[in-house]
C-alpha cells in the first residue's frame, strides 16, 4: 500500500523557519515525481515545490523561489521541504504527492496519483 505521511508543520513567527518531512513507503522511492503544495482556506490548492527521486530537476513556484528548498533522502524514503523567512502567506495546509515519473516533475495536483494527510502551517505576523 503506498503510504506518504506528512510532517513538521507547526507555529512559527514569520521569518522563522520550519522543515517538512514527507516520509514514503509501499513503492519504489526512485522514478516517481514528489510534490508538496498547500492549500489556504477558502483558497486552491497550489503547488509549491516539486523534485524526481532519480535526480531530474527541481522546481519551485514563484512565491517561495529562493525561500524553500526541497531534497530527498533515497536510503531514508523521506523528502523534506525546508522553508525559510516564512511569511503570513504561507499559512496553509501542506501535503505532499508522488506520481511515478522517471524524470522530472509537475506543480499540476491532478497529475499525482498518491497523496499524504496535510501538515498545518500557520506564521504568525
Amino acid at each position: 500500500e503506498v503510504q506518504l505521511q506528512a510532517s513538521g508543520g507547526g507555529l512559527v513567527q514569520a521569518g522563522g523557519s520550519l522543515t517538512l518531512s514527507c516520509a514514503a513507503s509501499g513503492f519504489t522511492f526512485d522514478n516517481h515525481a514528489i510534490g508538496w503544495f498547500r492549500q489556504a482556506p477558502g483558497k486552491e490548492r497550489e503547488g509549491v515545490s516539486c523534485i524526481n527521486t532519480s535526480d531530474g530537476p527541481t522546481h519551485y513556484a514563484d512565491s517561495v523561489k529562493g525561500r524553500f528548498t526541497i531534497s530527498y533522502d533515497r536510503a531514508e524514503k523521506m523528502v523534506y521541504l525546508q522553508m525559510a523567512r516564512l511569511k503570513p502567506e504561507d499559512t496553509a495546509v501542506y501535503y505532499c504527492a508522488a506520481d511515478p515519473q522517471s524524470y522530472g516533475c509537475y506543480d499540476v495536483s491532478g497529475m499525482y496519483d498518491y497523496w499524504g494527510q496535510g501538515t498545518q502551517v500557520t506564521v504568525s505576523s
